[in-house]
């Protein structure tokens, strides 16, 4: 008989929460801040920004954006497979922990990144990409496992807070570091940012022993009674299943749809933003990594600020507003050409990602089947978030390549975040509606 973890016990509900306090570091330091700005600063030279990548001439920006695009490709080809060997076999942590430690090991391997190593370290940074999006997929997939359906959207927003927060501070002492090199007898112009690389990966491996030993390691007794372990071939079939049932929930579908295209904006906004201010605005590292800030700080209060507005407006409304805003964004990024106007967008950029983000996770959490296949239903939202990124990522790097600029490449967003939206209007149930007061 199948045994089920019991839901909303709270030391298990820190304990997810917590990952994303361990995680993102990496989200903050190696995708938005401290790296972007390092490989900038590496890659400019004589050349005109042209790196060599194992003999291939390329402009540096691009190869960013394609080796971003390349990782996730990777990871959205792989998880549903893996996710689907996790819901067969019950060990979904397993493979959590497996991805995590990925790409925390890769992090700091990052530490070695200098012109000698450029190209294995490209490398680094894609395996780097792969652990965390390979983790995320599992943790997520915990959220309606854990919790009852009444705590989604304040778990999640919970759980975005606390990775604010915690790689808020990671990023301070990296900021100390690469400011006042001195005071630690650092001479090495680059060093302190390559010691932030090694923070982040030992504080991502570290924090997250915390969770390890409190999730629960298969909470839908997913596993019990299966003598058959020819995980790979009943993982194939346990996939067909889940890909059969998702072709009969059409609100499932169509959400995923929107998530596709409204997060494909989100996502490559905060994987780019610093190069566009780095290499269009010509701001120095200190005012980007102060923009990064504020957008961390101001994100803490709109995640809790959207989970309270879907409560009021109903899980689709919210999420309209939100990603409207976002188009003001997109429209507002075009025509930035001063430091105070990066500010202020920074300003709003943050009130809405920490709310675009949580209840995204918390919305699609709601609209799943009574099933136990989570990590496999969770393996589809995956795909629409790292193909969106790839595709996102792929657009804006190659519309630099062709046009020569990265801010015509801000207009391809703009497009995405429209369709996102027209796809959220048709989202209609009563399961994402406000909430009723009790009487």
């Amino acid at each position: 008989m199948t045994q089920h973890f019991p839901k909303n016990d709270p030391k298990v509900m820190r304990a997810w929460c917590f990952y994303d306090w361990a995680n993102s570091v990496y989200s903050l330091v190696i995708t938005t801040a401290i790296f972007p700005i390092y490989y900038d600063a590496l890659t400019k030279g004589e050349n005109g920004g042209i790196v060599s990548f194992f003999g291939l001439n390329i402009t540096a920006s691009v190869l960013y954006s394609y080796a971003l695009t390349g990782a996730f490709l990777t990871i959205a080809f792989l998880s549903p497979l893996l996710t689907a060997i996790a819901d067969y076999g019950g060990n979904k942590k397993t493979f959590m922990r497996f991805f995590c430690y990925m790409g925390s090991s890769a992090c700091m391997g990052l530490f070695f990144f200098t012109e000698q190593t450029f190209s294995i370290s490209v490398l680094l940074f894609m395996v780097a990409a792969i652990g965390f999006s390979g983790s995320i997929v599992f943790y997520n997939a915990y959220l309606p496992e854990i919790a009852t359906e009444d705590q989604f959207d304040r778990l999640s927003a919970r759980g975005f807070s606390l990775g604010y927060i915690g790689s808020m501070i990671l990023l301070i002492l990296s900021l100390c570091l690469v400011l006042f090199p001195e005071v630690v007898g650092i001479e090495d112009k680059g060093l302190p940012a390559r010691i932030s690389f090694l923070m982040t990966g030992l504080w991502w491996f570290g924090f997250s022993q915390y969770s390890f030993a409190y999730l629960p390691d298969n909470a839908n007794g997913t596993a019990e009674g299966k003598e058959d372990k020819s995980y790979l071939l009943n993982g194939f079939k346990e996939l067909g299943r889940v890909f059969r049932m998702l072709k009969g929930l059409p609100l499932l579908k169509r959400f995923l749809l929107a998530f596709f295209f409204y997060n494909m904006g989100v996502q490559t906004v905060m994987y780019m933003a610093s190069l566009f201010g780095s290499k269009e605005l010509n701001l120095p590292e200190t005012a980007l990594i102060t923009v990064l800030l504020i957008i961390q700080g101001v994100a803490i209060g709109g995640a809790y600020f959207f989970a309270w507005l879907s409560g009021k407006v109903g899980n689709t409304m919210a999420l309209v507003w939100a990603v409207l805003v976002w188009v003001g964004i997109t429209v507002g990024a075009y025509f930035v050409t001063t430091g105070n106007q990066y500010y202020v967008l920074a300003f709003v950029v943050g009130a809405v990602m920490g709310g675009v983000q949580s209840l995204s996770r918390s919305t699609y959490s709601k609209l799943l089947p009574e099933t136990t296949d989570h990590a496999s239903f969770f393996s589809f939202y995956d795909i629409c978030d790292k193909v969106g990124l790839a595709l996102g990522t792929l657009a804006f790097g190659a519309t630099e390549q062709f046009f020569g600029s990265m801010r015509n490449s801000i207009l391809a967003l703009l497009v995405f975040f429209v369709i996102g939206l027209v796809f959220l209007f048709t989202i209609r149930t009563r399961k994402l509606a406000p909430v009723e007061p009790v009487a």
